[in-house]
């Protein structure tokens, strides 16, 4: 086989690791992004962020700052050096005294202790996090219903036997705050922990076997516990507790009670009005009145004890009007200026050889980023000018007015591909005059009118709200009504349609809105 040599042009895609960087600071949301700029503060000594008070300051004034400090500096050491020789005058002059002297430092001991305290009290009411909650309270693990629990039964004076059952049914306890098993389930747990014999971390029950009607007693107390309605077995036992909570001259409270019922609450659920005025015998005003005070529950105790982390919204964008034109902005707090540190680059430009290649890498790394950064917030700009400029009349009139737009309309006009503005537009969010909303929240499809146009997605579902919020409460919509009444205003959708958007919305279907009154 002959060996030869060919020459073939070809092109090929490359993406070099500061196009990485460039595409991953793209997609970072604006709280993900503070974050990677705080580790690239952190891992890189070149890299520092600034302001423009601080960028303004020239070298002299610098100067006249180091050489006033110093000029301190030499004043308060002779200041000190006069204090140290005078108090060792004093306790010269004190120890010559005897009695004297001593009765001097024991006033001096009190008046400095009078004056620590009043200067550390001083400081707490002053300080910069005044009237903020602990930082030990803010960063300590989330409180479980279980831990909630466990500290009131800790409370409650217990037996032995009656706390090892209340443990157990603590543990059977959901996040809901129903207990999950039944009684006798319970039972032969305690017994299978009996048999095998109590530890340290576990009372022993004893020997006789645990009752069923003991049990359910230590039920009874931890029914009590906060949060009131919890270690129920049901819906209608958590109702019936909550109820028994509140007031007892509380309008409707016996209708209430009734109501909560385990066959009449399911007749509520399938809103069969009907029956249930034919079963409580009540006037449909009454039957109203229970209703409300029923759905003023709290179906799930435990949830109002379960912590979560809460999640926040940073705009990237700020939408205002100036002079009748509405303009995006990018939100400077959350596009913090960087820059390399001049001192160092200047060290690294006159300095030479292998021995500075750390510090040559990572300037070239700084370099990259403030270029990556500067790269993302000029697309996301740029793409929400765009943005704004296409639906003004959002801004102007509200959802109603928003016009139809897709990612290839905005891919046009700024002459980026579809994927970039994917990328720019999730996690971004707006600031405007009607709220934050999210740049996806701009795009949506479009829906054939009457007259040969097209109409929003986004402005069918705010039509659909509002119809539905000026509804007759007693005689909802359908949703073949709601396509009756947008085909009459000139928009084609048909009923499987205002379905979906009506369930995006989270607006239940008409049977489940309806009310008595």
């Amino acid at each position: 086989m002959k060996q030869s040599l060919d020459l073939k042009l070809g092109q090929h895609l490359t993406i070099t690791p500061q196009l990485q960087q460039a595409i991953r600071l793209l997609q970072l949301s604006s709280i993900e992004l503070q974050q990677e700029i705080q580790e690239a503060l952190e891992n890189n000594p070149l890299l520092e962020e600034f302001d423009d008070e601080a960028g303004a300051k020239s070298e002299s004034e610098d100067q006249v700052a180091d050489s006033t400090k110093l000029e301190e500096f030499e004043t308060s050491d002779r200041d000190e050096q006069m204090e140290s020789g005078a108090s060792d005058d004093m306790a010269a002059e004190g120890s010559a005294d005897g009695d004297e002297g001593t009765a001097q430092e024991d006033y001096a001991s009190d008046a400095w202790e009078d004056n620590f305290d009043t200067a550390s009290s001083t400081t707490d009411r002053s300080g910069p996090d005044d009237g903020l909650p602990d930082i030990d309270a803010r960063n300590s693990a989330p409180l479980t219903l279980r831990d909630h629990l466990r500290w009131q039964m800790q409370m409650t004076p217990f037996s032995d036997t009656d706390r090892q059952i209340a443990l157990a049914l603590i543990d059977a306890i959901n996040e809901d705050g129903y207990l999950a098993v039944g009684l006798e389930e319970i039972r032969q747990s305690l017994v299978v922990d009996n048999r095998q014999g109590a530890t340290d971390q576990k009372a022993q029950v004893g020997a006789e076997p645990v009752g069923l009607d003991e049990i359910e007693a230590v039920l009874h107390q931890i029914q009590n516990f906060d949060p009131i309605g919890v270690g129920a077995r049901n819906l209608s036992e958590c109702l019936v507790l909550q109820l028994r909570g509140l007031d007892p001259a509380t309008p409707f409270l016996a209708e209430a009670r009734e109501l909560a019922r385990p066959e009449l609450l399911d007749l509520l659920g399938s809103r069969d009005y009907k029956q249930l005025r034919r079963a409580m015998k009540l006037r449909p005003e009454d039957l109203q009145a229970a209703i409300d005070l029923i759905q003023h529950l709290n179906p799930r105790p435990g949830g109002s004890i379960q912590t979560s982390q809460a999640s926040y919204v940073v705009p990237d964008i700020l939408v205002r009007k100036s002079r009748g034109v509405w303009r995006a902005e990018l939100n400077g707090s959350t596009a913090p200026r960087l820059r390399v540190n001049p001192h160092y680059e200047k060290m690294i430009q006159r300095s030479g050889g292998a021995d500075n290649k750390y510090l040559q890498e990572r300037l070239q790394e700084a370099r990259w980023f403030i270029k990556s950064l500067a790269s993302r917030n000029e697309t996301l700009l740029k793409v929400a000018r765009a943005i704004v400029d296409r639906q003004r009349s959002f801004f102007d009139h509200g959802p109603e007015a928003m016009k139809p737009l897709v990612l290839h309309d905005i891919a046009e006009v700024v002459e980026m591909h579809e994927s970039t503005i994917s990328r720019v537009t999730t996690q971004k969010y707006m600031l405007t005059p009607r709220g934050i909303f999210e740049l996806k929240y701009f795009f949506s499809s479009h829906v054939s009118t009457a007259d040969g146009g097209t109409c929003s997605a986004t402005a069918i579902r705010s039509l659909i709200k509002k119809l539905v919020e000026a509804e007759t409460a007693s005689k909802p919509i359908s949703d073949s009504k709601i396509a009756e009444i947008l085909e009459e205003q000139g928009i084609n959708v048909a009923r499987r349609t205002v379905a979906k958007y009506r369930e995006s919305l989270n607006i239940p279907p008409s049977s489940q809105r309806k009310t008595l009154v």
